[in-house]
């Protein structure tokens, strides 16, 4: 095996990161999540996990924003070269989605948090679209026809950025519950619903779980690949 170049190795090390925080990250978020609604819990407990499961959410999300740019960097270096305007758009992807993220976690509540959320959520359906249509492209075109794994990988980064909407959609009850639960304390009711709200959105959480796992058995096989 030749040895690696200095920018290979940096691009993989960060994809490799990404995904093992990515992950991690993601198990801690939903562990926590249990006590949140635990109504056998002291409300001091509660809310101390609820603060944990906050705080961490926002490592996958940023991993999430960060993986397709540090990705396209990546594929360079498997014989994939990008023209410089599609470039442009790989590298400066990242930036852009990080700093949505960053500002709905730091803005949440907010009128201008309420905006960018939007905002947000029309922008991860249109990466679906995207990032699919790129495969489909690449296939279609022969651009992959030495790597096809990784219009695989591409495929699978779809449908999680999906699960993490499908997520967001089943989250309103477990965030008012924690609303009330701050403030004037959770009832009976309440917590009913955040327990309801946490076993709607549990598929779609092990199924991220899947995905991720997927993509590292995908990445580390590259089926289909040449030589």
């Amino acid at each position: 095996m030749e040895p690696l170049s200095a920018p290979h190795a940096i691009a993989l090390v960060a994809h490799l990161l990404l995904f093992a925080y990515w992950l991690g990250a993601d198990v801690g978020v939903f562990y926590s999540s249990g006590f949140v609604v635990n109504p056998g819990l002291t409300r001091e407990a509660r809310l101390t996990a609820a603060k944990i499961m906050l705080n961490l959410d926002l490592i996958p999300r940023i991993c999430m924003s960060l993986m397709l740019t540090v990705s396209g960097l990546l594929t360079e270096f498997y014989g994939i070269p990008h023209p410089g305007w599609q470039m442009a758009g790989i590298v400066a992807l990242g930036p852009v989605w990080l700093g949505m993220v960053l500002f709905l976690h730091f803005r949440e509540g907010t009128a201008a948090a309420r905006q960018v959320q939007r905002l947000d959520f029309a922008f991860r359906c249109f990466m679906i679209a995207a990032v699919v249509a790129s495969a489909v492209y690449l296939l279609a075109s022969g651009r992959l026809h030495a790597n096809p794994w990784i219009a695989a990988k591409l495929l699978v980064f779809a449908c999680l950025i999906f699960c993490g909407l499908m997520v967001r959609v089943g989250m309103p009850p477990i965030v008012d519950g924690f609303r009330k639960l701050a403030t004037t304390g959770a009832s009976d009711a309440d917590n009913l619903r955040m327990q309801a709200g946490l076993a709607k959105v549990r598929p779609w959480v092990l199924a991220t779980w899947v995905g991720l796992l997927a993509e590292a058995v995908l990445g580390v096989m590259r089926p289909g690949a040449a030589g």
